[in-house]
């Protein structure tokens, strides 16, 4: 039905289409975010005064409330269930490592101290003992907050799941 030169024409059409994509993206980007690659930054042409702004143009930004707030609410069993993103790394067992290090008392206890493990030594650099907010630090961005560490876990976003999480962990302990 198809004989190989049918078959030449319709790959080649094919390759053909993603490059005129591929060339018509490059022209576009080119025309309209020229001035520069990406992530460069562009200074402001003009800024509005608004009545009741700061003398020093800064925008205040409400943060909500404290990390000790929500965590005086947190909910352990709620927490239980994000183990799950720990636990293919970590274990709640005393002196059971994996490929980090085994989170059993891990709440007030010294950093780099488990049993068995060798640590990259960045955390030490940063914190002495894992107190809740030290280790809510921690796991919102932990590459940012110990540049070095060898944990490749990119973070938990919401501050109310690191609230619960620690709490679980902290309850599992005596």
């Amino acid at each position: 039905m198809f004989d190989t030169m049918t078959m030449t024409k319709i790959v080649g059409a094919v390759c053909s289409t993603l490059l005129v994509y591929l060339l018509g993206g490059w022209a576009a980007e080119t025309i309209y975010h020229s001035g520069g690659g990406h992530g460069d930054e562009h200074a402001q042409a003009y800024s509005i005064t608004v009545e009741g702004d700061d003398a020093d143009g800064d925008v205040v930004v409400d943060e909500g409330p404290a990390f000790e707030e929500i965590y005086a609410m947190a909910d352990a069993t709620e927490g239980e269930g994000l183990w799950r993103n720990c636990r293919s790394c970590h274990a709640l067992e005393a002196g059971q490592n994996g490929t980090g290090p085994y989170l059993y008392g891990v709440v007030g206890r010294t950093v780099d101290t488990a049993e068995g493990y060798s640590y990259s030594g960045a955390l030490e650099l940063v914190v002495d003992v894992w107190t809740p907010e030290s280790l809510n630090q921690f796991l919102e961005n932990p590459k940012g907050f110990a540049p070095g560490t060898a944990m490749g876990y990119n973070g938990m976003r919401k501050i109310e799941d690191r609230a619960n999480l620690i709490a679980y962990l902290d309850s599992i302990d005596d």
